[in-house]
């Protein structure tokens, strides 16, 4: 059965800290891994109000340090917002605090707006322009130094931190092929690209020493309760969230509602609903057909779920459904 993993973003709760925040991530690891989850993975983004993982690395280790055997990581850095001789060291350390559990996936987006993102990376263009020779540099720091090499990521040499390529269009999709890198795709917010670019990337996959064959993930969002009915009311957290964005007003993740009408107009609804519509969202029973039918299109090779639930309770609960429903899934197949 395909495997599953979680992708969580530290949401800062309306009224809720940063400090609560993060030790929500690490509750949500340790059920992820109570629960036979593979990876549990932490997304860098910046200036955001609802989201307390900006210094990924560090929040990797937070969560790290309180578990035993899921894989952690990054989904993603973005990688032109740094040097990679940093992530280099950054990764190489977590690789030899918690060996052979460490992943880095990576992104090319800035993870912010273009004010903030100017402050991240001084020169906007240049930075998004390297991406490929960016990402080929960073696995020679993490990969066997040579004689003649004049920078070496110490510690981060030889530590060989497994490299994915993260993407919501076709550009990393034609990277990860041609690198010969596993690949995950954006469709828990970026739906439209999602069967052309998994199309793209085992067509354009050459093996490498890193893969023999292409490894796709693939992303939704979820959100699983005892009913259809109570998921629907915890996943109006996620489609207010959405709309702020929108806006241009977001903010601390907001509490559930019990009507989405007065939050959002017939065409933010739309835009939202097109947006989100890969989202898993419902009761045991139906999570299950949707992960079943989700999978039968996209031939994923492993799936990540992001449970944007504001009450940590109901998230808690909402990965052992999830893992129930995949049980479920691999009884039946």
């Amino acid at each position: 059965m395909v495997p599953f993993s979680i992708l969580d973003l530290s949401p800062v709760i309306e009224g809720g800290t940063v400090a609560q925040s993060l030790e929500n991530s690490r509750r949500l690891a340790q059920e992820a891994e109570a629960y036979g989850y593979k990876r549990f993975w932490l997304a860098e983004h910046h200036g955001m109000r609802g989201i307390a993982s900006a210094a990924t690395s560090l929040v990797i280790q937070h969560v790290a340090a309180g578990t035993e055997k899921i894989r952690v990581g990054s989904g993603g850095i973005m990688l032109p917002n740094h040097s990679p001789l940093v992530i280099a060291e950054q990764f190489g350390t977590l690789a030899a605090l918690f060996p052979d559990r460490v992943d880095l996936g990576l992104g090319r987006a800035p993870g912010t707006d273009m004010r903030t993102a100017q402050a991240l990376r001084r020169n906007l263009d240049s930075a998004a322009n390297n991406f490929p020779q960016d990402v080929v540099e960073l696995m020679q720091l993490m990969g066997p130094t040579s004689p003649e090499q004049k920078v070496i990521a110490i510690p981060g040499a030889g530590s060989n931190v497994p490299v994915w390529l993260l993407g919501s269009s076709h550009y990393s999709a034609h990277l990860a092929g041609m690198l010969g890198l596993p690949f995950a795709f954006a469709s828990h917010f970026a739906p439209d690209m999602l069967l052309t670019a998994l199309d793209i990337y085992r067509e354009r996959f050459e093996p490498s020493q890193y893969l023999d064959k292409p490894h796709a993930m693939v992303g939704v969002m979820g959100a699983a309760a005892d009913t259809d009915a109570e998921a629907d009311y915890l996943f109006t957290s996620m489609q207010q969230s959405f709309v702020r964005l929108r806006r241009g007003t977001p903010g601390a993740f907001p509490a559930p509602v019990d009507d989405m009408d007065p939050h959002w107009s017939e065409g933010e609804r739309i835009n939202v609903e097109h947006t989100l519509q890969y989202a898993v969202v419902g009761g045991p029973d139906k999570i299950k057909r949707q992960i079943a039918d989700f999978l039968s299109i996209t031939k994923a090779d492993e799936l990540i779920v992001s449970m944007p639930i504001y009450d940590m309770d109901a998230r808690l609960k909402s990965v052992r459904l999830f893992a129930e429903a995949r049980q479920g899934l691999a009884l039946a197949a």
